[in-house]
């Protein structure tokens, strides 16, 4: 294994994504450099991510001014400026896409979040966005939520990657396998070639012991706080190994024969929020074949620093987790709660960044017209 870490993080099977993109990053080489010297084959937005690299404003003046020459509206410029940065993306990792065979090379863009209770307007949002960009190596992001459930399934199967985002229970994950399942049973019958489609089931990790230990610092008692900072890394282990669990067997099996290829876990959420943890502990401890983690450019250079890449820290450790959820049940955590919680924050946290997102191009439209 190699000594560098982002390196070995590479070598052990992970895939290294960048959880971001601006004009800027794409004008200035930064993102062609983190290709070239940091092991970046991918990358992941959301509409957070967007809205900071608009509020920044001036790569994006000269799109703004065209727009308003157009009479575009808020909408058809936040979908234009946006489906642009992706689809540069895209072509810029285009040879990364052809030497993985399509794995990676991946850039993903989220369906609007507004829509996460919708299944019908997520599928048209979803299809409608996959022909905007119009590049094999699009993913488009579609929430976990169960509205978004029976979406991701007729996405796939009108033969358009998808990204499964706001995964937070192995519950949840677990209908998000197989609806991924069922979409490309359907692809395979609408005749679309299973080799072109890829998916990512992206399970947040950081926001879980953000809101875990939250409610364990309340309880306050020693075996509350002997917990702390542990629920997170458990949850995505126990993911893992229901990962291993579901692509296997006959039914699975028929769809490798026509040429599919698995839905990797992507561990998203893996900037630290507590200054008390490692800030490289959830790249760290989730070391795994098979498995997508993308990252904030500040935890991309701290792993490159310091991270500790040591093989996997994943395979055969889901006992150990299950006694980790075991015992948050004994100390009378509402485990059920705690996912609906972190679902329901996650959604209106993407529905404010794209309020601030429709506000902020709104803004630059209007002063472009003065």
């Amino acid at each position: 294994m190699s000594s560098h870490p982002l390196a070995a993080l590479s070598d052990a099977g992970v895939s290294i994504w960048l959880d971001d993109l601006s004009r800027e990053r794409l004008n200035t080489g930064n993102l062609a450099d983190l290709i070239t010297n940091h092991h970046v084959v991918g990358v992941t937005t959301n509409p957070t991510i967007f809205a900071a690299a608009l509020a920044k404003g001036a790569s994006y003046d000269e799109q703004v001014r065209e727009l308003v020459a157009r009479g575009a509206d808020t909408d058809a410029a936040v979908r234009e400026i946006t489906t642009t940065d992706v689809r540069n993306a895209c072509d810029l990792f285009r040879t990364v896409y052809e030497a993985s065979d399509g794995v990676d090379g991946r850039v993903s863009i989220e369906v609007d979040p507004r829509l996460a209770g919708d299944t019908e307007a997520t599928i048209v949002e979803a299809l409608d966005l996959a022909k905007t960009v119009d590049r094999p190596n699009l993913l488009v992001k579609i929430p976990a939520t169960v509205e978004g459930l029976p979406a991701i399934t007729k996405v796939l199967a009108e033969g358009v990657s998808v990204n499964v985002t706001l995964i937070f229970s192995v519950e949840r994950y677990r209908h998000v396998m197989e609806a991924f399942i069922t979409g490309l049973e359907q692809a395979k019958a609408n005749g679309h070639d299973l080799r072109g489609i890829q998916s990512v089931a992206s399970f947040f990790v950081s926001r879980v012991d953000t809101e875990v230990d939250k409610r364990l610092d309340a309880l306050g008692t020693p075996r509350a706080k002997e917990l702390r900072g542990r629920a997170a890394i458990a949850n995505a282990r126990l993911a893992y190994a229901a990962f291993q669990e579901t692509f296997r067997g006959e039914r699975w099996e028929a769809l490798v024969a026509a040429g599919a290829r698995a839905q990797r876990p992507l561990w998203a959420s893996t900037g630290v929020k507590d200054p008390a943890y490692s800030d490289t502990r959830y790249v760290d401890e989730l070391v795994v074949a098979d498995t997508v983690n993308t990252m904030p450019e500040k935890t991309l250079h701290a792993v490159a620093d310091h991270g500790k890449i040591t093989g996997d820290t994943v395979t055969g450790r889901a006992a150990q987790a299950q006694e980790v959820f075991d015992g948050l049940v004994e100390v009378g955590l509402d485990l059920d709660d705690v996912f609906i919680a972190l679902e329901t924050e996650g959604v209106d946290k993407f529905e404010k960044s794209w309020a601030e997102l429709l506000e902020t191009v709104t803004g630059q439209l209007n002063q472009a017209k003065d």
